[in-house]
């Protein structure tokens, strides 16, 4: 993986995560108000779950040819 690839899935990242804010403004404050009320143990499950199909998809992109 060269540099380029990084820079790609950091813009590809970006315009995932904004979509939701663009086509649905008031779904996503709700998002955030529900994240809000969680506890921190909740959010880092989240997170960690979050990591590990992050992590699962990269392996699966450098085993299948």
């Amino acid at each position: 993986m060269d540099g380029n690839s990084l820079w790609l899935a950091l813009a590809f990242m970006l315009v995932l995560e904004g979509l939701l804010p663009f086509l649905s403004p008031t779904g996503w404050r709700r998002m955030f108000e529900q994240i809000l009320r969680m506890n921190d143990g909740q959010i880092r499950f989240f997170g960690l779950c979050s990591i590990v199909l992050g992590l699962a998809g990269v392996a699966l992109l450098y085993l299948v040819p």
